[in-house]
């Protein structure tokens, strides 16, 4: 595990996990801290405010890291959140920026309330990094499926990028691309901005915004390729606040 993968996990789990704020401030983030989290003020002293409530509201705090990687001085993160004994349970994908030394110094996330049941868990499943000499051509294949499909409406050319077996780990999704594509169609999806887009071998994720029925959300796919396919997804939506009620600079 490299620096700002280590330092990322801290924060998650010495920080959030187990309270250690000061520890966190001091050891694991940079000289300063941009923030794109729903709710929580920019800056270090921010994160401080808004976990310091945090804990008092929620003492028992299950938090999981079920997958993460490092690509360039990004990290990203996959965290299961079950609070106070079950009486909430989240689904976090988060994206930290590193400097320089390895610290972090920027997080953009999107959070989404757990669903128990269906076909395939939400957020638990297949881990195993695969073909990590195919990082950039994986990478390159997801954004040219969002930027040809889903966001210029190619739809001719789905098959050439999602396996007719996709497992979907989306409840409103079953297996299957006909049925991702039939949820794209009924909801009226359009990505209209691809943020970000990394890799570690045969995962790809990517952050965006995407209109869902006319509604603006901020969303993460977690893509899983196979020869050049997309052949297993997560996804964990969020809807975009508005302007008014921001606390940071907003989602992206």
């Amino acid at each position: 595990m490299d620096k700002k993968l280590e330092n990322a996990h801290n924060l998650y789990l010495r920080g959030i996990r187990d309270g250690e704020i000061t520890e966190v401030l001091t050891q694991y983030m940079g000289e300063t801290y941009t923030q794109h989290s729903t709710g929580v003020s920019d800056g270090k002293e921010g994160f401080a405010q808004f976990f310091t409530d945090f804990f008092k509201r929620n003492p028992k705090r299950d938090i999981q890291v079920v997958r993460s990687f490092s690509d360039g001085n990004y990290v990203f993160m996959q965290v299961y959140q079950n609070l106070n004994d079950g009486a909430a349970k989240w689904v976090t994908a988060d994206i930290f920026r590193a400097d320089e030394s390895e610290r972090i110094v920027e997080h953009w996330d999107v959070i989404e309330a757990y669903k128990d049941g269906g076909k395939h868990d939400q957020v638990f499943g297949s881990e195993d990094f695969e073909d990590l000499d195919k990082t950039e051509e994986n990478k390159k294949r997801v954004r040219l499926f969002l930027v040809e499909v889903l966001q210029n409406h190619a739809t001719e050319k789905f098959s050439e990028y999602v396996a007719d077996d996709i497992i979907s780990h989306q409840h409103e999704i079953t297996d299957g691309s006909s049925a991702y594509q039939e949820y794209l169609q009924e909801n009226n999806v359009e990505y209209d901005f691809i943020f970000k887009v990394i890799g570690h071998g045969n995962y790809v994720v990517a952050y965006s915004q995407a209109l869902i029925n006319s509604r603006a959300y901020a969303v993460f796919d977690i893509f899983r390729l196979q020869a050049g396919k997309i052949v297993e997804r997560y996804a964990v939506t969020e809807p975009i606040p508005a302007k008014t009620e921001l606390t940071n600079s907003g989602k992206f």
